[in-house]
């Protein structure tokens, strides 16, 4: 492990990674634990074994940062295939419904994704993570129950028609056997909440084919692109290299994410002890920064006082906290699904 005041220890702040397919969130979890050298990492939001893309992820204190990405706006691309249904509502599950395509038109299929566009009820796939009555959603499908999810609101901003592709499908019966399908790539800006999958089941529903998932990449949580994205093999070699981590700042994503004020001193040492602060310019969340850019806090200001949510600054005299190494046990840490 790196001793302190090491180089290639472990600090507070963000990585973007650019998640492989065929690796769950809690894999790419597991494998910056080892990189960062601590067990303090966590994501800002799942992404299904599937997907590839943006995928967040807080190291040491900054984890306590992620509440705040979670929520954040998505903009995805993905590809549906309309004239198959499958039971996940992607290309992980066994097909349901074999319709087939022929005669959909683009016409179709834009009018269907401009109905699913905008705030709407969507019903999450079965096999979401959702917990139904303490249990996940695709636990119980695993195990043979009949799971059907209540609508909730999501708000899909924007759900764009990119191309279409005419292809053809197997389906079970003598060898050879297909159907005509099309292939519809999309993109689309939507709230946290919403499932992608859900969109590409519910336009293949309207439009009587059956559809689903074969592709599905996310550009985008909140601020944070693609284009600033890492792989991990690139981390891997930059550890390797340098012992380095590409991490931003715990006060930069805060600032990223949050309005920001910037406290003085005596200010500083006032948010050390859990001490509300005057009210700022801005009211509702906000991130409280030192005069050299780092973080101090997170205020909740109500316009007569800031009251801090989240303090990462200690009073003077105590000592450092020390990010969890691995080799410890991390009694927080969940088995792997």
């Amino acid at each position: 492990m790196p001793a302190p005041g090491d180089p290639r220890e472990s600090r507070d702040g963000f990585v973007l990674v650019d998640k492989p397919a065929g690796w769950t969130s809690h894999d790419v979890v597991g494998r910056m634990r080892r990189l960062a050298g601590t067990r303090r990492v966590g994501h800002a939001g799942t992404l299904d074994p599937l997907a590839t893309g943006v995928l967040v992820l807080g190291i040491n204190r900054a984890t306590k940062l992620l509440t705040y990405v979670v929520g954040a706006p998505k903009t995805y691309a993905a590809t549906i295939r309309l004239g198959q249904a499958t039971v996940t509502d992607d290309a992980e599950g066994d097909v349901t419904v074999s319709a087939g395509a022929a005669g959909v038109t683009a016409a179709a299929v834009r009018g269907g994704v401009a109905a699913l566009t905008g705030d709407i009820l969507q019903v999450p796939s079965a096999v979401s993570a959702i917990k139904v009555d303490g249990q996940r959603a695709y636990k119980r499908v695993r195990d043979g129950e009949d799971v059907t999810l209540a609508a909730r609101p999501v708000t899909v901003s924007r759900f764009t028609v990119e191309a279409l592709r005419e292809a053809t499908a197997a389906v079970d019966g003598p060898a050879g056997d297909s159907v005509p399908v099309l292939d519809v790539d999309v993109e689309v800006d939507c709230s946290s909440g919403t499932y992608v999958r859900a969109l590409a089941r519910d336009l293949g529903t309207a439009l009587g084919t059956g559809g689903h998932l074969t592709r599905l990449r996310r550009l985008a949580v909140g601020p944070f692109r693609i284009e600033d994205t890492v792989t991990l093999d690139q981390l891997e070699r930059d550890r390797e290299r340098d012992g380095g981590l590409p991490l931003i700042d715990a006060g930069d994503a805060a600032a990223a994410v949050l309005p920001s004020r910037t406290v003085d001193a005596a200010e500083v040492a006032q948010l050390a002890h859990g001490r509300r602060l005057a009210p700022g310019p801005v009211t509702g969340t906000v991130a409280a920064r030192a005069q050299d850019g780092t973080l101090a806090a997170v205020l909740q200001d109500d316009g007569r006082s800031a009251r801090p949510a989240l303090v990462l600054v200690q009073p003077q005299g105590a000592p450092a906290e020390q990010p969890d190494q691995l080799g410890k046990p991390d009694p927080t840490e969940q088995p792997r699904r």
